[in-house]
Order: structure tokens, then sequence, then C-alpha cells
């Protein structure tokens, strides 16, 4: 292979990376568009029923066409938009205060607490996430808030174990030490150095986590614990279609559609993040 191909190689990579993270900015842009002002961008009521119109394939008037019910499965998506993100983004916010806390308390405290605390991380990744989620779910019950509680828990590990690594790399860096040195005080040390510093990536892990909490509170109310119907919600629609797979194959295409738009545009969002600003996610 020639220099001249090499170089424009290099040169083609960077700008493939920059129109997929400009695409999947528009398209995360226009779920949360959706989330926040449904009823300005669905053409119908999406709890509205018309038995009449009931299993109506796609057409001009319904482009995903309706369910069962006669209900319009593309204002149905866009209202299920605002659920699954909302669900989305308190777990994901639980899941990094728990992260967090976790982290912290094993990176910076003693010897004992640190060892203690990385007892309780190895505990929860003995349960692969989606079991951990499930066991929440049976003890609380479902529901959407029981979801939020079960995917934040089952991801809190995850990020305490990506916090605590930031937390001793901190900690062990020459500013930390030279402050030390300098004689301040160890909770300026930590408010003013340690802390700002470990908490740099968590913009990118929320980015990223959004994306998997959305997958797995899908699933979870495809399983039937989330939410229940008929309220919108795009997993509860997937399991409310697959009756009709062979029928009526357009009840799952677009909630299937939003959480795969939604899981991709949020990890090319959050790689191209942590690309930028070479965080170690």
């Amino acid at each position: 292979m020639s220099d001249i191909e090499i170089r424009t190689r290099r040169h083609e990579a960077p700008s493939r990376r920059r129109v997929g993270a400009i695409v999947a900015a528009v398209i995360a842009g226009t779920i949360i568009a959706c989330a926040v002002f449904p009823g300005a961008l669905a053409p119908y009521d999406p709890l509205s029923v018309h038995p009449t119109q009931a299993f109506s394939p796609p057409n001009w008037k319904h482009p995903f066409g309706t369910d069962e019910s006669g209900r319009d499965v593309l204002s149905r998506a866009i209202y299920g938009a605002r659920t699954s993100l909302l669900i989305g983004a308190a777990a994901t916010s639980l899941g990094l205060a728990l992260g967090t806390l976790l982290g912290f308390t094993s990176g910076l405290m003693g010897r004992i607490a640190s060892a203690v605390v990385g007892r309780v991380i190895e505990l929860f990744f003995a349960f692969p996430g989606l079991l951990l989620a499930l066991i929440v779910i049976t003890v609380v019950g479902p529901g959407p808030i029981s979801v939020i509680v079960a995917v934040g828990l089952s991801t809190a590990p995850g990020y305490a174990r990506i916090l605590l690594g930031q937390a001793q790399r901190v900690r062990h860096s020459g500013y930390v030490s030279a402050a030390v040195v300098l004689g301040h005080h160890p909770l300026r040390i930590f408010t003013r150095t340690i802390a700002p510093n470990t908490l740099a990536p968590l913009t990118v892990i929320a980015t990223l986590g959004i994306g998997q909490a959305v997958v797995w509170a899908a699933s979870l109310s495809y399983l039937g614990l989330g939410t229940q119907p008929p309220s919108p919600e795009w997993g509860a629609m997937l399991n409310a279609g697959r009756i009709y797979i062979q029928t009526a194959p357009w009840l799952t295409i677009m909630p299937g559609l939003m959480i795969l738009a939604t899981t991709m545009s949020f990890t090319v969002i959050g790689r191209t993040l942590a690309r930028r600003t070479g965080s170690e996610i």
C-alpha cells in the first residue's frame, strides 16, 4: 500500500466518524423531541381506540398501521419515547449515584472500607445484570418505578468499577501528591482535585448508560414486568405485537426501530465524547 493511500485512509476515518456522530446527534435529538413534545409530533391520541380500524396495514393515514385496538402505532411509538427515555435517564442517574458512592468509598477510604466495598461490588457482579433486575422486580413488584430501581441497581456495580479505577489513578497522581506535600487539608484535596478529575468521565458514562438502560427497561417491559398496557412503551408494544408477528409485523417494526435508533445514537455519541475527552471507558 502506498503512502498516499495510507494518508487518504487516515483522513477518511475521522471524516466518517464525524459524519456518524452528526447523524447520531440528529437521531438522538429527534427522539428527545418526541419525548418532550409528543403531542406536537404524534398525529393521533396514543390511547384512542377504534375497533373498526384494527390491524390496518401501513397507509397514508397510518404510516405504520394500527394495532389490535385500532390505535395508531406511530403515535404510540412517539409517546413511548417519553416513558422509555424517562426510565432510562432515571435508572442511569440512580446507577451513577450508587456507583459514585461505592467507587469513592472503595477508592478513597481506608483498606478495610475498600475491601468491604470491593466484596460488595464483586457480589453484584456474580449475578448477570438482567437476572439481578428480575430478582429486584420479583421482590418489589412490576411497574415503571420498579424498573428504574432494578436497572439502577444492576448497572451501579459497573459504574462503581469505572469510577473506582479513576479515583485510584487520580489519588496516586503527581498533583495530588504535591497537594499533600503542600499541607492542604484532605477535604480540600478531595473537593478541588480528586473529585473533579474523577467525575470528568461521568458525561461519557451517562450517555452510554442511557442507551443500555433503555434496552434493559424495554426487555423488562417485554416480559410484562415494566410499564403495563395500555400505556405506550416500546418494550410493552413489542410484547403486544409478538402474538401477531406473522399477520401484522408492523406492530413490532416501529418500537423495534425506536429502541435500535436510541441505543445506537447514544452509543455513538458516547464513544465520540470518549475520544474527544480521552476518557478510558
